[in-house]
């Protein structure tokens, strides 16, 4: 990895005494205010079973929540061939809520080196979200259709954001190429394995601490209940030395669609290290969409995959999850409505009869967006979710993780 860095450092000199275009130096954001009522469980961010990042204090019982959030990204371009991006974010939390309130969401630097007269390779080094997601294409991987994300982004969100290189091949306007090598995400999949699937918008920040479900494998004294106490972090200092891996590749017609293949593979080893489990996860993604964002849009994504821990002459798990949404929005004037279908499932393969860590749900979000100018926006978002964990059943809580949330929300972005 340094290695590599120094080469992509010694081409950026290079290339940078050639490039004649002016530096340019970028600072970008937003500042969101939410009020938001939520009916079922507590929240997982607050150690429960609800699906939602906001939830409410039992099962069909509603409470209400503000909330603040703030995401700045600075991107320092000091020439055509070379760029650096680095973006974070700070936001308050409830009373009891697990995880952080301010940290790193990315940071990368980027070498383009076009040839031909419309060919282009770039060369991206740091921490990054991969190129799948079809609804948050938005500025700090924001979604311009909701306030929500759907099951797969929400996920990706919290635990899938490799730190490596990637390599992509831009050939000509219709196909994009792309290799990834990456470290420092080996517990990617302990959420979907111990928690399951969630609907929301909140994205990890690095080294941060999420909280883990109450489930009475946890509370073990075997292999499981050796997993740290405070719960899960989803980016971190590697765990077991093994380089992850992951390919690539999109067809796509400018301004009228596009299809994307992806293949992710994490590559863990299943073993302990520090208090925390290298699952071993790996999935495939196509996602698609056709039409314009700027009139309308249908947009969908499927995801399915396994995730795996422990050894097989030990206590394991072995789930195997799928996911896929379809979205459709609507961009009229200043006002744009946007409706999404999730559905979500896992399958405990290891114990198959009981299917313990499975799970069946699905969720429909509804929003509405108003620009009040060009910089302020207010959004209505309703998303209402179900779905039922065996899991929280065995371990003494109501297996019914179902809710729902309105969300009012003011946004200023600069």
């Amino acid at each position: 990895m340094r290695r590599m860095l120094c080469v992509v450092a010694a081409i950026w000199c290079a290339s940078a005494a050639r490039a004649q275009q002016q530096q340019t130096f970028v600072v970008s954001g937003f500042l969101s205010g939410r009020s938001v009522k939520a009916t079922g469980q507590p929240s997982w961010l607050q150690g429960g079973f609800g699906r939602l990042d906001y939830g409410g204090p039992a099962v069909n019982k509603t409470g209400t929540v503000t909330k603040a959030i703030a995401q700045m990204g600075v991107d320092w371009r000091p020439s055509r061939y070379f760029e650096v991006h680095a973006e974070g974010l700070a936001r308050t939390q409830q009373s009891g809520d697990g995880g952080r309130k301010a940290g790193l969401v990315q940071a990368y630097v980027d070498l383009k080196l076009p040839f031909g007269t419309v060919d282009e390779i770039q060369l991206r080094a740091g921490q990054f979200f991969l190129p799948t997601s079809r609804e948050n294409r938005g500025n700090l991987w924001t979604s311009p259709y909701t306030v929500s994300f759907s099951a797969i982004n929400t996920w990706i969100g919290q635990e899938a954001r490799p730190v490596g290189l990637d390599l992509q091949w831009k050939r000509g306007f219709y196909f994009t190429f792309g290799a990834t090598a990456f470290r420092n995400n080996d517990t990617m999949g302990t959420l979907l394995g111990w928690r399951g699937w969630t609907i929301g918008n909140r994205l990890s920040v690095y080294n941060e601490v999420l909280p883990l479900p109450p489930i009475t494998s946890l509370t073990k004294t075997d292999f499981f209940g050796k997993q740290r106490p405070d719960g899960t972090v989803s980016f971190e200092k590697d765990l077991d030395g093994r380089t992850g891996v992951s390919e690539r590749v999109r067809f796509q017609v400018p301004e009228r669609g596009l299809i994307q293949f992806t293949h992710v593979d994490n590559r863990g080893d299943h073993l302990l290290h520090r208090g925390e489990y290298a699952w071993a996860t790996r999935y495939n993604q196509i996602s698609a969409e056709l039409g314009d964002p700027q009139t309308i849009i249908l947009a969908s994504e499927w995801m399915k995959g396994k995730t795996a821990m422990g050894p097989l002459q030990v206590a394991h798990i072995d789930v195997g999850f799928q996911s896929a949404y379809l979205l459709v929005s609507r961009k009229t004037g200043k006002v744009r409505l946007s409706l999404r279908g999730d559905t979500f499932s896992t399958r405990d393969r290891a114990h198959a009869a009981s299917n313990e860590y499975g799970e069946d749900g699905h969720a429909w979000t509804v929003a509405s967006l108003y620009d009040l100018t060009q910089s302020l926006r207010i959004a209505l978002e309703l998303t209402k979710i179900s779905g039922s964990r065996r899991a929280a059943q065995e371990s003494g809580f109501n297996p019914n993780g179902g809710g729902r949330t309105l969300i009012v929300e003011f946004r200023y972005k600069f």
